[in-house]
């Protein structure tokens, strides 16, 4: 057998080679099929193999695929920021194009800094986090990530800026329950504030669902209002992290939404290009940028592949097809349906502890059991989902995310449904026959 080149993500490990993907089904050499239940890594949002996209995609390469963003701009760029700007609430007008969610969540906090640099307080330049959270892997982003098992092998090059518990009612934090506990884990940001010092401090952020480092934890009506209060009150700005989230996930466009709160910056990813192309972005509100426009005029951030004029065509196909086809309303009804039967199946099963999230965006976690082994068993059925971590320090493997293309049909749903049944009925027998063998 010849060697390896690749780094896989375990290298030495055999992963089946990919063939093509149709809707929400991906096909490997072999070919099996898969339902993509997770829609890779919560990305391929709108299935794979759209036409529509990837006539854009073509359009585009014929006429320039790249160009350098000192040098020109293009109207696929411009015209996605406009897009971005009409579907965004509120005052978030402005767009600096990346290409991936880690370099959205760096350039949101450059930007915050640099929002304070530019007012003269500069001092303000630390950003409070949450613990069980992730925005990133880059050193900027994984400092701001409260995911213990990503930082662990650099923790001494990390800051210290996860500081606040994260809202997870499953496992309180504070041992209490809603709405007794007064929404504690968003009062915590002020004490964290009162002692590092509002002076050093230029943003908080959070994801507005906690995706991998969670489970799709999801936090109670009141939280995000307080957090938005807390943040106005000690002039700090409210940094969501998107990347997961936006652009329909939840059955919102900005996830946000839910909760009726206006981040001050926004960090999109994964779902804007819906894994056709690499594209992230950070969205700023006037009030953010204006500092910056009427002083140096230059955000300090960037990369060679910025505003690239193809990815910023296949973003625009995508969100134009999200629109034309009312995905962000189906991914709300889907993703109630699925949630119904997820929390039928947990009702008659011994090994799942919880179920939550919104739209189709949905976590499961499963009682000290890790959740590698249930995902060996759906892939090995067909059925494709992703990894979480849990538990009250964030390092338990044992939660995963479903969350299959806003296109997926109620038919595929009961597909994903039956097979995920199956496979927790297997890992259960599994389990159970483990504990009479000791």
């Amino acid at each position: 057998m010849a060697r390896e080149h690749l780094i896989k993500p375990l290298v030495g490990h055999s992963y089946p080679v990919i063939s093509h993907g149709k809707g929400v089904y991906l096909y490997d050499k072999a070919g099996k099929r898969y339902i993509d239940g997770s829609s890779g890594a919560i990305t391929a949002g709108i299935g794979h193999g759209v036409p529509e996209i990837i006539a854009a995609m073509t359009k585009q390469a014929e006429q320039v695929a790249f160009v350098y963003r000192s040098q020109f701009t293009s109207e696929a760029a411009e015209n996605l920021a406009r897009k971005l700007a009409d579907l965004a609430p509120g005052d978030m007008n402005w767009t600096f194009f990346v290409n991936s969610g880690t370099e959205a969540t760096e350039t949101a906090m450059k930007l915050a800094i640099q929002h304070y640099q530019e007012k003269g307080k500069k001092g303000k330049q630390k950003i409070l986090s949450r613990w069980m959270s992730y925005h990133g892997i880059t050193i900027g982003a994984l400092s701001m990530s409260g995911h213990p098992l990503r930082r662990q092998r650099f923790v001494p090059l990390l800051e210290d800026y996860p500081s606040v518990s994260p809202p997870y009612c499953y496992r309180c934090p504070f041992h209490s329950s809603y709405p007794s506990c007064g929404v504690a884990c968003a009062h915590e940001l002020e004490r964290v504030i009162e002692k590092v010092g509002a002076d050093h401090i230029a943003a908080f952020i959070a994801e507005p669902i906690i995706g991998a480092a969670g489970g799709a934890i999801t936090p109670p009506d009141g939280y995000y209002e307080q957090i938005r209060s807390i943040c106005d009150a000690h002039d700090i700005l409210f940094i969501a992290d998107e990347v997961m989230t936006g652009l329909g996930r939840t059955g919102a466009m900005f996830a946000m939404e839910h909760w009726g709160v206006q981040p001050d910056i926004v960090a999109l990813g994964k779902g804007m290009t819906a894994g056709y192309t690499p594209m992230a972005a950070t969205m700023a509100s006037d009030r953010v940028m204006e500092p910056i426009i009427n002083g140096s005029r230059s955000v300090m951030s960037g990369h060679t592949f910025s505003a690239n004029p193809l990815s910023a065509a296949v973003s625009l196909a995508v969100l134009e097809y999200i629109e034309k086809h009312g995905l962000v309303q189906e991914a709300a009804q889907k993703g109630a349906y699925l949630l119904e039967k997820l929390q039928s199946i947990q009702q008659n099963s011994h090994i799942i502890a919880d179920v939550r999230g919104k739209g189709l965006l949905l976590g499961m976690e499963l009682y000290s059991i890790p959740s590698a082994r249930l995902l060996q068993i759906a892939a090995d059925k067909g059925l494709l989902l992703y990894p979480a971590v849990a538990g009250r320090s964030g390092r338990d493997e044992t939660a995963l995310l479903i969350a299959p293309p806003l296109t997926i049909t109620k038919d595929e749903m009961d597909e994903l449904l039956e097979i995920l049944q199956e496979s927790i009925l297997e890992l259960e027998a599994e389990y159970i026959a483990g504990k009479q063998g000791k």
